[in-house]
């Protein structure tokens, strides 16, 4: 029931964050607002959309969670900040669903991450 439970959190998350990369990498209006209004236009855009397209594979596979996790968590601790200190809770008018979409991945990794604690000693050890 637990291994359910887990895979139903990493799906959560991925789906969150997958749903997002056809609006930043097509350059949707919304994405582009966003991005300008908080001054990272188009880099910011494109390279956040690497990182949650990387972290959405490494939270798929079971050995790289821990990794997932962590660049996703990062990665919606930026755009909670954003909303908060620049955006606001509603962009654009969308009643607030990209900053609670944000949230719920953010929660959804902090989850990943505390299930998978065990291994932060063999990530710090991480050797190229």
């Amino acid at each position: 029931m637990k291994n359910i439970l887990i895979w139903i959190i990493k799906l959560i998350a991925v789906v969150i964050l997958l749903q997002t990369l056809f609006f930043k990498f097509s350059g949707a209006e919304e994405s582009v607002y966003i991005f300008t209004k908080i001054g990272i236009e188009p880099f910011g855009r494109i390279s956040s959309g690497v990182v949650e397209l990387i972290a959405s594979i490494l939270i798929l596979i079971p050995r790289t969670t821990l990794l997932g996790a962590i660049l996703a968590l990062g990665t919606m601790a930026g755009a909670i900040a954003s909303h908060l200190f620049i955006l606001g809770i509603e962009v654009k008018n969308d009643g607030g669903e990209l900053f609670i979409l944000a949230i719920i991945t953010f929660l959804c990794s902090v989850i990943l991450i505390w299930q998978n604690r065990n291994k932060i000693p063999n990530l710090l050890k991480f050797k190229i």
